[in-house]
C-alpha cells in the first residue's frame, strides 16, 4: 500500500535517512536505528543496501545536503536528540504516545525490551501502511504497540486514544516529531489544547519550522525546500518563532524545559563523529514538562 496524499508520503524520508546513517560506522552514526531498513519498501532497501558503499553512501549525503543545506544532520541529530531524552533515567514514564509516527521504529524497539504501552498516530492510510510494514518486518505488530487512526484537522485526540486503551492519568512520553509543519496553525494549537490535561510528569518533545521561512522572509540556503513545501503546493502551513515558543507552550499548560537547533547538534552528535556537516538553522526541536 502506498499512502496517497503529500504529507503521507513524507513517511519515507526520515527512515531511508536513518536507515543510510546505520551504514556509517558505529563512531561516525548520527543516529542509530538497527530496524530503519526493514520497514522500508524494497524500492528504499535497494537504495539502503548500495549505501553500504563509502563512496555512494556520502554522495548521497552530499546531494540531500546540497538541495536542503543542513537538513541531513539536523532530521538525524533531532532523531538522536529524542531517543536520548525518551532513555534518560530521570524521565518516569508510563506510556509513549507518537503523534504523527509515519515509519518511525521507537515504539518497536521499545518493545524488545519492555512491555510499556506506545499508541502511535497517524493519518489511516499511514497506520494502514505500518500495520502492513509490521507483518512483513516482524511477523506481527507487537502487542504492546497500538496503532491508532487519527486526523489532527479533524479528530478529538485522547478520546480516540482512550479508546484504544490509553489511560488520561498516565505519565506520557508525547512524541511529535516533524508534523507541525503540515499541519495548520488552528490544528496546532488544537493539539496543544487536547495535551494540555496531560498527566503531571508527562513530557513532551515536537519538532518545528521557523516561521521566517514559511513566510519566505529567510530561506536559509534552502530554496529548493521552500519552493517544493511552500510555493509548489502549499504543503507546509506552520512555523513558530523561537523565542515566542515558551509563551505558546505556557497557554496549554506545559513548561519550556530546552530547545535544540544547529549548535547543540554540532557540539552534541556532529563534532564527536568528526563529520563534515552541519545542521540547518530553520528546524528546531523542543523539549517541555508538565
Amino acid at each position: 500500500m502506498t499512502p496517497r496524499n503529500a504529507a503521507a508520503q513524507t513517511a519515507f524520508g526520515p527512515m531511508v535517512l536513518a536507515a543510510i546513517e546505520h551504514n556509517e560506522p558505529a563512531a561516525r552514526r548520527l543516529v542509530d536505528d538497527d530496524l530503519a531498513a526493514s520497514f522500508l519498501p524494497s524500492r528504499f532497501r535497494f537504495l539502503v543496501r548500495a549505501t553500504r558503499s563509502d563512496t555512494l553512501r556520502r554522495a548521497t549525503v552530499s546531494a540531500i545536503d546540497r538541495s536542503g543545506p543542513g537538513l541531513w544532520a539536523s532530521i538525524a541529530c533531532r532523531k538522536r536528540f529524542i531517543d536520548e531524552r525518551l532513555s534518560d533515567p530521570l524521565n518516569d514514564t508510563d506510556t509513549v504516545v507518537v503523534l504523527g509516527a509515519g515509519l518511525d521504529t521507537r515504539a518497536c524497539r521499545i518493545a524488545r525490551h519492555s512491555d510499556m504501552p506506545v499508541f502511535e498516530v497517524d493519518q489511516q492510510v499511514n497506520s494502514e501502511l505500518k500495520a502492513a510494514v509490521l507483518q512483513r518486518a516482524l511477523g506481527s505488530v507487537p502487542p504492546s504497540v497500538h496503532l491508532v487512526p487519527v486526523d489532527f484537522e479533524r479528530d478529538a485526540l485522547i478520546p480516540t486514544l482512550e479508546a484504544r486503551g490509553y489511560r488520561r492519568q498516565a505519565r506520557t512520553f508525547f512524541i511529535w516529531e516533524g508534523v507541525t509543519q503540515y499541519l495548520t496553525p488552528e490544528a496546532v494549537r488544537s493539539t496543544l489544547a487536547q495535551l494540555g490535561d496531560a498527566a503531571a510528569g508527562s513530557r513532551l518533545i515536537f519538532t518545528y519550522i521557523r516561521q521566517d521561512f514559511i513566510d519566505g522572509t529567510n530561506l536559509y540556503g534552502s530554496e529548493s525546500v521552500y519552493r517544493k513545501f511552500r510555493k509548489r503546493r502549499e504543503v507546509w502551513k506552520s512555523g513558530l518563532v523561537p523565542e515566542h515558543v515558551g509563551e505558546l507552550l505556557a497557554e496549554y499548560g506545559w513548561r519550556e524545559v530546552e530547545q535544540a537547533g544547529p549548535s547543540y547538534f554540532r557540539d552534541a552528535y556532529i563534532r564527536p563523529t568528526g563529520r563534515d556537516l552541519t545542521a540547518s538553522a530553520l528546524e528546531w526541536t523542543v523539549m517541555a514538562a508538565r
